[in-house]
């Protein structure tokens, strides 16, 4: 399973920058649910603590799709710096704020900077892999390498801001996600040899989500976000619930561990099927993954519930930043990969505050619901466009 990763290193600099995304991107796992555990520790309300980890996730749907825009114009090296100071300072304010016991309003104002500020470190390096492997059948392998990459985040950020807000400090978790913001951002944007040259923009379509298959894409990337935001924060209360909130980060970490084995298998494999009909069976054995957490009331059986319902997750988003590298021009390369990641934004926002508002009403078992139901519209929406997923003739070759 390892042989077709050991060839995409060849390139100079390949391995500098996938360290340096790794580390950037750890506040992506890291972000809401330290600021939910700070939050909730400091109001004790959940619905409050999923309000401001929406505004913040909320605002990074919106700009991510305008920074991918200046990077494709301007360039990584030029867009990143400013961008990553501002979004530390922000962050700082968020976390002064909330210790200084300030209104409410200001928790939402600071997290509204720190969502524009963020900028989707993902799809920059997927651009650098797209210039270095495009056209081959290592793109897919690099893909699915990055996808695993966003687990090992997603599998160590939540255990991780989990142990350090509740055995060190409420706020010692979004701190060490700062640093290593700032860090990897900044690493990633010094790296000038790998960087994806700047292209004169030529679509006609004036941006990528005006493609019918990438807004196919987006809406499918829209319920995930809401799968994800609400398992996030359903899953803090569950633990809670049941009497081991300090293990909430551990569960949320099963979750992306199922996802985390089953990427490295997808990547490995050479596959005769198409790349739509991929997407299709992912979205398909998501739902079923996930429809028994519903019926859980044990921890630990949760989490091993949890890791069978991430097997579907790698494979999902593998397909669908593969799909979206074929549709787009390569001149809107980094904003298309970034409606995605927009995309799953705006649902994680909507996932965190209807998880938050389902838990107080209804408890945590019966929120999950909520998750349940995203992975149904998520089926329903990409099969319903599966058609608008057809590659060009040109593309066909490289589906297997």
């Amino acid at each position: 399973m390892v042989g077709p990763y050991r060839g995409l290193f060849e390139r100079p600099g390949a391995a500098a920058f996938v360290l340096a995304g790794l580390i950037g991107r750890m506040p992506m796992s890291m972000l809401g649910i330290g600021v939910i555990l700070l939050i909730s520790t400091l109001t004790e309300s959940y619905a409050t603590a999923g309000a401001v980890a929406a505004t913040t996730n909320l605002a990074f749907a919106v700009a991510a799709p305008l920074s991918g825009r200046l990077v494709d114009r301007f360039g990584q090296s030029r867009v990143i710096p400013p961008f990553a100071v501002v979004n530390a300072l922000a962050l700082a304010a968020l976390m002064v704020f909330a210790g200084s016991g300030l209104p409410d309003w200001t928790y939402y104002a600071s997290g509204l900077i720190v969502g524009a500020t963020s900028l989707s470190l993902g799809s920059m390096v997927r651009a650098r892999w797209s210039v270095i492997h495009g056209g081959s059948g290592r793109l897919h392998t690099a893909f699915a390498f990055e996808s695993v990459i966003d687990e090992v985040v997603f599998v160590t950020g939540p255990a991780l801001v989990t142990v350090l807000a509740t055995a060190v400090n409420p706020y010692a978790g979004l701190i060490v996600a700062l640093v290593c913001m700032l860090g990897g951002s900044l690493a990633l944007a010094g790296q000038r040899g790998t960087e994806p040259p700047v292209q004169e923009i030529r679509s006609s379509s004036g941006s990528p989500i005006l493609i019918p298959g990438v807004a196919v894409l987006a809406g499918v990337a829209l319920a995930l976000g809401a799968i994800f935001g609400s398992v996030d924060l359903i899953t803090v209360a569950f633990a809670e619930e049941h009497g081991v909130k300090g293990a909430a980060g551990f569960l949320l970490a099963a979750f992306a561990g199922g996802s985390m084995v089953s990427g490295l298998w997808f990547g490995s494999r050479h596959w005769r099927i198409s790349l739509r009909a991929r997407f299709v069976r992912a979205l398909a054995l998501f739902v079923v993954g996930l429809v028994p957490i519903i019926f859980i009331d044990h921890a630990w059986l949760m989490a091993a519930a949890l890791f069978l319902a991430g097997f579907a997750i790698s494979p999902t988003l593998i397909t669908s930043f593969s799909l979206t590298e074929r549709l787009v021009p390569p001149s809107l390369l980094t904003e298309g990969m970034a409606w995605i990641s927009t995309a799953i934004g705006f649902g994680v926002a909507a996932g965190a505050w209807a998880g938050g508002r389902l838990t107080e009403s209804y408890g945590a078992s019966a929120a999950y619901g909520f998750s349940v139901a995203a992975a149904v519209v998520a089926v329903i929406v990409g099969v319903g466009g599966s058609g608008l997923l057809r590659l060009p003739e040109a593309a066909s070759p490289s589906e297997s």
